[in-house]
């Protein structure tokens, strides 16, 4: 009895080493994994974005920004969508970063120059993984973000489509599609896909909250209406092919 208590012991020790060891393995490893990643956000990333905050304070400085800033990335981007743009990058403002930049007159107006655009590196999938786990931990903005303020609906895309262009004005800015809607500011066609509800919601009811000298004017929505556009924006992505 006292052999097969002392086999049960050694077995018992040896079982909770192997816990203890798989479990440090996969500390180490993620650990590891987000040292590299914050490797390179700071040897590629960091000449374009800002990591670290603040965000611009003048417009001076707002219109040098190169890239979005990421700093809150963790409060503003989905995971799984940042995985696969990081290794397949598309253009998501199609007159970049500042639209004054990247455009130039032609024949129907202002068009934009391509030639002045900067393509986006991709990564690998190892390096996208790393880099999309250093990016979730930032989220310097938290207090700005209500956990669930958003909450599952639907909308008609014509219902959509009036309330963001008629009634708001916001295609002169925003494309609804690939080819239609403004050029100045980001299009919407995938961030239902791309953004995190909340942060939508807190986003749209006060940019200026999140990005102080940004153009984007705060059109003092409604929570019903901060509701109906995050559906909008579900029901365009959905229409989008990855």
């Amino acid at each position: 009895m006292r052999k097969m208590n002392s086999h049960f012991v050694q077995n018992l020790l040896l079982a909770s080493a192997i816990v203890v060891g798989s479990a440090w393995l996969i500390l180490h490893g993620a650990a590891a994994q987000a040292a590299d990643g914050e490797a390179i956000l700071n040897s590629q990333c960091s000449g374009c974005h800002n990591l670290t905050g603040p965000a611009p304070t003048t417009l001076k400085a707002l219109w040098a920004r190169k890239g979005p800033d990421l700093f809150y990335a963790g409060n503003k981007y989905k995971a799984d969508w940042m995985k696969a743009w990081l290794q397949k990058p598309t253009r998501i403002r199609p007159a970049g970063e500042f639209y004054a930049d990247h455009v130039k007159p032609g024949p129907k107006g202002d068009e934009i120059d391509t030639a002045s655009l900067i393509t986006h590196p991709s990564l690998s999938a190892k390096d996208a993984d790393e880099v999309t786990e250093a990016l979730m931990k930032r989220k310097a903005l938290s207090n700005l973000i209500h956990p669930g303020e958003y909450k599952t609906g639907t909308i008609s895309k014509s219902m959509g489509e009036m309330m963001f262009d008629k009634f708001r004005g916001c295609l002169a800015c925003h494309e609804i599609e690939p080819g239609y809607g403004g050029l100045s500011g980001p299009e919407v066609y995938t961030a239902g896909k791309r953004l995190q509800e909340d942060y939508l919601i807190s986003y749209m009811r006060d940019p200026q909250a999140w990005d102080p000298k940004i153009f984007m004017p705060n059109r003092h929505l409604r929570n019903a209406d901060l509701q109906k556009f995050v559906h909008y924006f579900h029901v365009l992505s959905k229409e989008i092919k990855p």
